[in-house]
């Protein structure tokens, strides 16, 4: 990307070029002139800012600001649900081993396996002879409790289901399924922790989340609770038992097992049969599970168990049959049950919406890792093409040429930048075009008093109306356009303008550079020019679909711009603008990466907020306008087929996406497998160092910058993420952006130092 000075809204006309050279610009019909008749400041990129009335209320957050906002919070809403209902987040996994037994009632460690504490009494209730209740923990599971289900359904069979709140959420469907079938439904806990170690007030939470997914799931609360790692009676004890006591206070029958299949150890359907057998018809509740792994010798068993006990005269029913008692189920209905269908559907919402953000993860990633490839790959291609001895554009360019400098409030840079143009080893022309400057500007040029300098004055109108006004001015066919807060090498004239040797090329990018590096920020942006901007351009170049000749420091050909109608003002990106015009008009766009530029960048975040902003709204703009260049033809659909694609994907969306990999990795080091996230994120990191330093090395810059990289990719990265969001929201809603004209310091004297070339790779090359 490349410095820009202010826009407006352009009142000049798009083909200002052809207007007469020593005549001013006319507004363009239907623009209002200012009242005063001279210029206006117009906010800080040429409008004047309304000041608010006394006694008016205060503004209320933009839409672009707030929608940002509010789907932040969604997402992290999203993402802590899906945790929640994955046992992520506020999931115990402790196990508490076994106690002693000396609180538990004697009737009950020797009772039956139904346990019913409620009203005060302690007793227990047994399953008559012949009878079987078949119980599953742990589900619903999608892919075997259906199985389950067919089976109990091909034998007429019934059984109780004790679920667990976070599968019943995710799998409504299958617990509706449940209750529809005749079967009955029990709680087992939201999360299936071990409620001995836990608090009165986590226990109810547990239970309470549990009936809140049976309602929204089937409409029915029910009076059946397993507690999690139970067995049989007799495994009561003194940890356990005070569970059972407040849990049958809150109304619920507590249900055990006589017989364990022991499923969950896979130990074959003949095993399962065995162990889930009573002996001598007694009758029986038998646990088995329908979640919690493969269960497949559970689903082959239940085939053979269900005909076989049945042969034997059992019969098998839902718990409340076998007792001869009210049902379990209760309906449901008023605030509760829609309560219940919104906790539902906020959990199905959570799923779909992580399923889809993992699914762009993977896209990302792969997009990323395509890009850094592609980086890699042509960069060196380009490298080796540009540098080898003896290259040659075409025939060296040796004829003078116009340098335009568009300015506007520049006063503390202006001097500098046209010093470092009359050091230039090219002959040129500089033309200032003070664009209703209130500072100054004007005047400090033209008190330098220096040969082939002119100053050129204009309304407030805009820079692609000054590009337009200097380019009506211009003696020469060959036009450098620079920006007023840039200054340039000695030899970066004559370097940006030998590619035109080929007539082929209507453009040329230059190197722009970041001068003041020395604090965070700058050394964050310092990484990106040379890593995200150059290395980009190498690679666009071999492509031939640059999508961007940067304002700090690119040519044009006069016929080319006069083809294609000159700068425009119809986007807030008029360099990527007029880049994909010479595109779609079949000229070259090429990259001189030795006509460096040294640019103020941005020292504040306000202030590189305000920047990119407008650089990622305005490629939108520049995209959306040359949209019809996919289906075109000719030079333009060549371009619109590779490079709006690759604009597209490269420059807009993957940057939309990549902060997922932050997110996910943020989510994993706080609830996830924290030491796979780590090695991941290291990875990340590693492949886009190599990308880093061998940027640097092709730019031949110091390493010791890379230092911040990984600092960058944190913090950084999520500034340039928000701030495209906002490009695209303010694109949804109709928003229209200001320009703001960023603060300069004046810090770019001279150009930095460079580097000495190694020995037989020199810097310059002459020019007969």
């Amino acid at each position: 990307m490349n410095s820009r000075t202010n826009r407006g809204r352009s009142a000049g006309s798009r083909n200002g070029y052809a207007q007469n050279r020593s005549g001013h610009a006319q507004p363009r019909s239907g623009h209002a002139q200012p009242r005063s008749g001279r210029a206006q400041p117009r906010g800080s990129g040429g409008r004047r800012r309304a000041q608010p009335a006394r006694g008016t209320k205060r503004r209320r957050l933009p839409l672009r600001y707030l929608l940002p906002l509010l789907l932040l919070v969604a997402l992290m809403a999203m993402l802590m649900l899906r945790g929640y209902t994955h046992s992520e987040i506020l999931a115990d996994h402790r196990i508490r081993p076994p106690a002693g037994t000396g609180k538990v009632p004697e009737k009950i460690l020797e009772g039956g396996p139904v346990i019913d504490t409620r009203g005060g009494h302690e007793r227990t209730l047994s399953v008559p002879r012949h009878r079987l209740v078949l119980t599953f923990d742990d589900g619903p599971d999608p892919e075997w409790t259906p199985k389950v289900l067919d089976v109990l359904k091909k034998h007429h069979a019934h059984g109780v289901f004790f679920v667990t709140g976070t599968m019943a959420s995710r799998y409504p469907g299958l617990v509706e399924r449940m209750v529809d079938e005749g079967h009955e439904v029990g709680l087992h806990t939201f999360n299936h922790p071990d409620l001995s170690y836990q608090s009165d007030s986590r226990i109810d939470w547990e239970l309470s989340q549990n009936q809140l997914a049976l309602a929204g799931a089937a409409g029915i609360r029910t009076s059946l609770f397993r507690p999690p790692y139970s067995s049989f009676s007799d495994a009561m004890d003194d940890k356990s038992w005070p569970v059972t006591k407040y849990i049958g206070g809150r109304g619920y029958l507590t249900v055990v097992n006589n017989t364990d299949s022991e499923d969950w150890k896979r130990p074959g359907v003949a095993e399962i049969i065995r162990r889930a057998t009573p002996k001598n018809g007694d009758g029986a509740v038998v646990l088995m599970h329908d979640s919690g792994g493969d269960r497949s010798q559970t689903v082959a068993a239940l085939d053979t168990f269900l005909p076989g006990l049945r042969h034997e005269g059992y019969h098998f029913t839902n718990l409340t049959e076998a007792l001869d008692a009210p049902s379990a189920h209760a309906p449901v209905s008023g605030i509760e049950l829609w309560k219940g269908k919104a906790w539902v559907f906020l959990v199905g919402a959570s799923e779909k919406i992580t399923g889809v953000l993992v699914v762009a993860l993977a896209v990302i990633g792969s997009l990323v890792l395509l890009r850094f490839g592609l980086m890699l790959l042509l960069s060196a291609v380009h490298a080796r093409k540009v540098r080898r001895r003896g290259f040659r554009w075409g025939p060296d360019v040796t004829e003078p040429v116009s340098v335009l400098v568009p300015a506007y409030n520049e006063a503390k840079c202006i001097e500098a930048t046209v010093r470092s143009l009359m050091s230039s080893d090219h002959p040129i022309e500089i033309i200032v075009i003070d664009d209703g400057s209130s500072d100054g500007t004007a005047l400090i040029v033209e008190g330098l008093r220096l040969p082939n300098v002119r100053v050129v004055r204009q309304q407030n109108a805009g820079k692609p109306a000054a590009l337009n006004r200097g380019i009506a001015n211009a003696r020469y066919d060959l036009i450098v356009m620079m920006d007023g807060d840039t200054v340039f090498e000695q030899s970066t004239v004559r370097e940006l303008v030998q590619p035109f040797g080929d007539p082929r090329v209507g453009a040329v990018a230059g190197n722009a550079k970041v001068g003041n590096r020395d604090s965070l920020i700058g050394a964050w942006q310092h990484i990106e020019y040379v890593m995200g901007f150059n290395l980009d351009r190498r690679m666009y170049d071999m492509l031939g679909c640059m999508p961007t000749i940067p304002g700090a420091v690119g040519a044009f050909r006069r016929s080319a711009l006069e083809r294609v109608g000159g700068m425009s003002d119809d986007t807030l990106a008029e360099d990527t603008d007029i880049t994909m015009a010479m595109h779609r008009d079949g000229w070259r766009v090429v990259y001189a990466e030795k006509a460096r530029a040294w640019t103020e960048a941005p020292e504040t975040v306000q202030q590189l907020w305000s920047q990119r902003y407008r650089w990622s709204y305005g490629t939108m703009q520049a995209i959306w306008k040359h949209r019809r260049s996919v289906i075109e033809s000719g030079p333009s659909g060549r371009f619109g087929r590779v490079g709006m694609p690759l604009v597209s994907l490269f420059m807009v969306l993957a940057p939309l996406l990549a902060p997922l990999i932050d997110v996910f990795l943020l989510y994993g080091l706080v609830f996830g497998p924290t030491q796979k996230t780590i090695i991941a994120w290291l990875g990340v990191l590693a492949v886009q160092a190599v990308c880093a330093a061998y940027a640097f090395r092709l730019d031949r810059e110091r390493m010791s910058h890379l230092i911040s990289l990984p600092l960058q990719q944190i913090l950084y990265r999520q500034l340039m993420y928000v701030v495209l969001l906002q490009s695209w929201i303010t694109a949804l809603t109709g928003g229209r952006l200001r320009w703001q004209k960023l603060r300069r310091t004046g810090v770019l004297g001279t150009p930095p130092s460079i580097p000495r070339q190694r020995t037989g790779s020199p810097d310059r090359r002459p020019v007969a």
